[in-house]
């Protein structure tokens, strides 16, 4: 089982052929094709490379499923005794993505 340890939008994500993961927002419409070059770490079978910080020249090949909006959650600010409340609602985008393949050099 070949997998990469990616990171894109600031975070860190497994990826493994075939599998779908929620990543924060990027640009492209559906279907488009969209490559990562920042691969921290890669396996194939038992053999597992570590990057210093990233692996030169391995890269995940992805096409983007499609755009959404996550769940709804709540923030809400308060100083007691100064009568102040304040409730906002925050929904953070996200594009989903099916991974392809996977190279490592």
């Amino acid at each position: 089982m070949s997998y990469a340890i990616i990171k894109t939008g600031g975070k860190q994500f497994r990826a493994e052929p075939g599998k779908t993961l929620r990543i924060p927002t990027l640009l492209g419409d559906a279907g488009t094709q969209v490559e990562f070059n920042e691969v921290l770490l890669g396996s194939v079978g038992s053999t597992v490379k570590a990057g210093v910080p990233i692996l030169k020249g391995a890269s995940v090949t992805a096409e983007i499923v499609k755009h959404g909006r996550g769940e709804k959650i709540i923030v809400f600010k308060f100083r007691r005794r100064k009568n102040y409340a304040k409730k906002q609602g925050h929904r953070q985008g996200f594009t989903e993505v099916r991974i392809n393949d996977i190279k490592l050099s």
